[in-house]
Parts: C-alpha cells; structure tokens; sequence
C-alpha cells in the first residue's frame, strides 16, 4: 500500500483526507505528520495559498521521505483588500488565537453595509513526490461575512461566514460537517487533487502544476 503523509498535525484535516481517498476507491494510506516524525512547522514565507501549501509539503518530504500533500487557506473580504488572505491563521498578531482573529475581523467588519460584505474562503492543495513531481489545485467558497458569530461547529472564521451555495443563511459554524464538506473550500480543492494523487503514487503521469 503506497503512503501519502498530510503535512499537518490537525485530526480533523486529517480524518477528511482519509474519508475521501477511501470514497475515491483508493489504496493509499494518508498519515499525519506527527505519525511520522516530529519536526517544527516551516515558516510560511510565500506570498501565495499556493505558496505556502508548496512550502508545507516540500517540508514534509525532506522529513519524512514519503510524498506529501498539505493545504494553506484563509478568507478573503473584498472590502479589506482581500485580506486577512494568507495572514488569516496570524491575523491578530504573534499570539493570535481563533477567538482572537474572530474577534479582530469582527470588529473591522461591522459596519460595511450589505453589499460590501462579499468574501470568500480559499484552500490551495499541494503534493509533492519524492521525485519533485508538484500537483496544486485551488479552491474557493464564496459568500458574506456578517455582523456576529454563530454556531459552534466549526473553527476560525466559520461562525461568521455565511456561505453563497446552501438554502438559508446558515454560517458555516451552524452546519453539519456533511453539509460543509459538500461546498467547502477545502472539501472542493481535496476531491479535485485526490484522482491526480493516486495516478502520480501509483506511476501515472497526471496534469502536472497548473
């Protein structure tokens, strides 16, 4: 059985990975980081989702010696400039935390009028063989960032991002993880790069980095 290791050490990225190589048919065993060797994050230099999922997973192969996939996403609010972006996990700064980042974002976001409240979530997926060989696929969720938080289902951003693509104004904090895997960023950007995965793990020669 080949083996493809999550640059990660979050369980729950790690559960849906596994989740959707098993509903692909798929051989491959996908293992977390910490499964395998323990080694401090890279630091996330790029300028890019991409970038810093490349940064991620180049990581994990030079320590791990397995082919390695990671991710790096973050929202995006139109009427910021499109940030927090690729700060998102550090927004409120060095000590930055969920519940800080959600409150800081709040706080600069609560008095855009209706329309100026488009904003999108974005997942860039990277894998990189021990051959060098990198696939990436990105993928959005788009919707509105709203005025409080609500639910508690999800992490970071989740209570107050109601996504565009579901009946109702549930945030993404309020829905089942069913319902969120289904339009998610990162659900999307997973099913995308699983098939190119599998070819490239067992030989094949997929669309490469595009």
């Amino acid at each position: 059985m080949s083996r493809v290791v999550l640059a990660s050490h979050n369980r729950a990225k790690l559960a849906e990975l596994q989740r959707v190589f098993e509903a692909a048919g798929s051989d491959v065993e996908v293992v977390g980081s910490a499964d395998v060797a323990d080694y401090p994050p890279p630091d996330e230099t790029g300028t890019t989702f991409v970038d810093n999922a490349l940064i991620k997973a180049r990581e994990a192969v030079a320590r791990t010696g397995l082919p390695a996939l990671a991710d790096d996403s973050g929202i995006e609010v139109d009427a910021l400039n499109r940030m927090p972006g690729i700060r998102s996990a550090r927004w409120s700064g060095p000590e930055a935390t969920d519940e800080k980042n959600l409150r800081l974002l709040l706080d600069q976001t609560y008095d855009l009028l209706p329309e100026r409240r488009t904003a999108r979530f974005v997942c860039a997926m990277a894998f990189v063989g021990v051959d060098g060989a990198v696939i990436t696929r990105t993928a959005t969720m788009e919707g509105r960032v709203i005025g409080e938080a609500r639910g508690d289902n999800g992490f970071g951003y989740d209570p107050m991002f109601v996504p565009d693509e579901q009946e109702g104004s549930l945030t993404s904090a309020e829905m089942t993880p069913d319902q969120k895997d289904a339009i998610s960023h990162r659900g999307k950007a997973v099913r995308a790069i699983v098939p190119e995965v599998v070819a490239q793990v067992a030989g094949a020669a997929p669309e490469q980095e595009h």
